[in-house]
């Protein structure tokens, strides 16, 4: 048989009276309240000793073993906190783990203080059951921390061309129930949340000017198209992109844009799947995209082209939560979020974007509201409450550092990456 599991409460006082690990300390003389470093692994300042304490716990339980297993922050973490909330006579005294120069939270002993703990706990405390909070608060970890921060190969979800119902990521499909956030709890987490419809503004340019602007919020994606006779079975909610003889004048230009329109067959069609947003296109026009500020600026190259086989990641919510963190500390640009794409046309690389005949820009509005947020430096500094223009969502009245916390508990268990990793 094998040697039993130490139990989390005289593992964690032994270690509390040796005063080795970084941060982990007693903060009374009677021994009832002790501090644990509580830094968010993708903090500039993040060091490996900021995360002892979860790694020391790992190999206690034998859940990691150094040179053999591959390093996990988020699990080492995430088994730490449930083991911790799991025993009736520890409570969390206080929560600082927002605080932007000693991130950590304080528990305290209830009952008789440390008491007796010379028994081993036979019983993982990395597993089984917990409080209703911690169980729900490891469904929103997992639904986190399956946030990509880098790219990743584009094997892509199922074809759109063949599915005809909605599609939804494979990741998401599962019968997993996800708790519904109440008012009180980080309204920000919507944005993750399956069934929330994202709201996206569609304008369309003919050689640079502005021919069409539609706002619209369809569970199932929405789908570009340049004539209303189609294939109605395809998913997505069509759009349908304006007739050139309606703006334009130049009967040569006129005949190039429809040329464009007629090629895009079953259409450009764009969804939301979790933290992504995936594209493909259904006709014969090539189609590149770029993510870019809202005004295109001249000589911005192209991201990638829009695969036809399969579909391809054009935006990941993930690198955008945390270049906003770092734009909202005054330490980086304005995240970029909108999706531009040239249609039927090569990238207009070392040309003005106006000289393509079709150019369409998506901008998903609840990214542009946290954006104008962090701008401004909050909500509250507005003359009206902000809204995230998705399903379901309340108009948010937030300080600046209440925002910024959002921000940071948004991202919390996305530090599945250690400090130094790629």
């Amino acid at each position: 048989m094998g040697t039993p599991k130490p139990r989390i409460l005289p593992w964690l006082v032994s270690q509390l009276d040796l005063g080795q690990l970084e941060g982990v300390a007693w903060v009374n003389e009677s021994r009832t309240r002790f501090r644990i470093p509580w830094k968010h692994g993708l903090r500039q300042d993040a060091q490996e000793e900021d995360f002892r304490i979860f790694q020391a716990w790992a190999e206690a339980t034998g859940a990691y073993v150094p040179g053999r297993d591959k390093p996990d922050l988020p699990t080492w973490k995430r088994n730490f906190r449930s083991a911790l909330n799991r025993k009736d006579g520890l409570c969390l005294a206080e929560d600082r783990s927002k605080d932007p120069h000693d991130p950590h939270k304080i528990y305290e002993f209830v009952n008789s203080g440390v008491g007796d703990f010379s028994q081993p706990d036979s019983s993982p405390d990395t597993n089984g059951g917990g409080s209703t909070s911690d169980t729900q608060e490891n469904i929103l970890d997992e639904l986190l921390g399956n946030m990509v921060l880098a790219p990743l190969p584009d094997p892509g979800p199922p074809s759109l061309a063949v599915a005809p119902q909605p599609l939804r990521s494979p990741s998401l499909d599962s019968p997993t129930p996800f708790p519904n956030l109440e008012p009180s709890e980080n309204p920000l987490k919507r944005l993750l949340v399956p069934g929330e419809e994202w709201e996206f503004e569609v304008t369309a340019f003919y050689r640079g000017r502005q021919v069409f602007q539609q706002t619209i919020s369809c569970p199932e994606g929405l789908r570009l198209v340049g004539s209303e006779v189609g294939n109605r079975t395809l998913p997505g909610w069509p759009i349908t992109l304006p007739d050139p003889g309606m703006s334009l004048t130049d009967r040569g230009v006129m005949s190039y844009v429809r040329h464009v329109l007629s090629s895009l067959g079953g259409g450009l069609a764009l969804r939301r799947a979790g933290q992504r947003l995936w594209a493909q296109r259904l006709g014969h026009c090539h189609t590149y995209w770029a993510v870019s500020e809202e005004l295109l600026n001249s000589g911005h190259g192209p991201d990638g082209e829009v695969p036809k086989d399969k579909e391809g990641g054009v935006f990941d919510l993930g690198p955008f939560i945390v270049d906003l963190i770092t734009f909202t500390e005054g330490s980086g640009r304005s995240p970029r979020y909108a999706l531009w794409f040239c249609v039927g046309e090569s990238w207009p690389q070392d040309q003005p974007w106006t000289k393509r005949l079709v150019m369409v820009k998506v901008v998903p509005t609840c990214l542009r509201a946290l954006v104008e947020i962090a701008r401004v430096g909050g909500a509250s500094s507005l003359e009206n409450t902000v809204d995230l223009h998705i399903s379901n969502s309340h108009p948010l009245s937030l300080t600046s550092d209440q925002y910024k916390a959002y921000l940071q508990d948004l991202v919390e268990d996305m530090d599945f990456q250690g400090p130094g990793e790629t």
